[in-house]
């Protein structure tokens, strides 16, 4: 017995007649009727008491027009749940990010745009050590990753660029610089000592136009802590985003931006290019479809 049978029986079980239920189906007289002989036979018991004046349920025939409905409802939920995941608008999508995503409000954004306009998809979204997400990325456990470049892409992913930002030097209020109101070149830090965030590039690029190498203190990972330890005043530097110039004020901490060229640091989506999950594919294209914004330093005091 399948689904058809079902609305055979459910069309004549309302109709209470051959011909009105098989014009209403679409078939001929005949093979309505023998579609219903097929459902009795295979319960074992007549499901319509038939006469030449009309056409009723049996008792059996009442209890078995419940359940049919009820089927018939299940399945209509589950083509409707299956065209929905189709669509990509239920599912699940695991987030993985590094915190200086937050901190630009990238991830807030994407996350904030997707909710609104596909309210049941389920998010998980879980912060990740930088150096993880892509081989995370790649093995499954993580879907889309929000990092701060550069950081190496293998050729599976897929990337685009949501922030653009710059590194700058973050330093001590009483240190000798903080208040000379003018970039700092890169050759006078040679004699600080660094707290290394996660993301190495900026402090490695700064030495390396300064001409020397980095004296590292301390590597904590997380902006916040990296800034707490620059606010201690012990006369340690850090080379950090300049986004947090605007969302990290820390007492103790200046910030100022490194002369010469800029040293770009983005924040970017990384996803797997042949994505086969739909939900994940709405995010993604969404993502794509971001346009990139700048983030500037503010003016110097």
């Amino acid at each position: 017995m399948d689904r058809r049978h079902l609305q055979y029986y459910v069309a004549l079980a309302e109709e209470l007649h051959f011909g009105r239920a098989a014009l209403r189906l679409g078939i001929a007289t005949p093979t309505l009727s023998v579609q219903i002989q097929q459902i009795e036979r295979r319960l074992g018991t007549p499901l319509f008491d038939r006469s030449r004046r009309e056409v009723t349920l049996t008792s059996a025939g009442a209890i078995f027009l419940a359940e049919a409905r009820n089927v018939l409802r299940q399945f209509e939920q589950a083509e409707a749940v299956g065209r929905r995941a189709g669509r990509g608008e239920i599912g699940r999508i695991e987030i993985g990010y590094v915190g200086s995503a937050v901190h630009a409000g990238a991830l807030q954004e994407q996350l904030q745009r997707f909710r609104s306009a596909s309210p049941d998809v389920e998010l998980k979204v879980g912060e990740w050590p930088m150096a993880d997400l892509p081989d995370l990325l790649l093995d499954g456990r993580i879907d889309v990753v929000f990092c701060r470049l550069p950081i190496e892409v293998p050729d599976a992913l897929g990337s685009h660029i949501l922030i653009e930002d710059q590194f700058c030097v973050a330093l001590p209020a009483s240190h000798a610089l903080a208040h000379a109101g003018v970039p700092v070149q890169p050759a006078l830090l040679a004699n600080e000592a660094f707290i290394m965030p996660e993301q190495p590039a900026g402090t490695l690029e700064v030495a390396r136009r300064g001409g020397f190498v980095p004296d590292i203190r301390s590597r904590p990972g997380h902006l916040v802590a990296v800034l707490a330890q620059v606010s201690v005043g012990d006369g340690a530097v850090a080379i950090v985003p300049s986004v947090l110039q605007r969302t990290l004020l820390l007492p103790g901490v200046v910030y100022l931006p490194i002369a010469g060229p800029v040293i770009a640091s983005t924040i970017a989506a990384l996803y797997r290019e042949q994505e086969t999950s739909p939900a994940v594919r709405r995010l993604i294209e969404q993502v794509r479809r971001t346009p990139s914004r700048r983030i500037d330093m503010l003016p110097l005091s």
